[in-house]
């Protein structure tokens, strides 16, 4: 038995959770793209130029801004 390192409760194997691993993984990598999201505007040298990821959440935040609206 071991003490897992990221939640820091028993764990019945000498590894940490499963899910604890697969939950940091999912943290960094949303803060990885939250980091990135800037240099995907790319506002400084175009501001006509916006990646599709950017696109895409601008579309669905003002389809809920739409929906609550109604």
């Amino acid at each position: 038995m071991k003490i897992c390192n990221i939640c820091h409760k028993i764990s019945a194997t000498d590894k940490d959770h499963t899910d604890c691993i697969q939950k940091r993984s999912t943290e960094i990598e949303n803060q990885d793209y939250k980091n990135s999201l800037g240099e995907k505007l790319n506002l400084s040298k175009n501001n006509q130029v916006i990646s599709i990821e950017v696109k895409a959440i601008l579309e669905h935040l003002t389809r809920e801004t739409n929906q609550e609206d109604k």
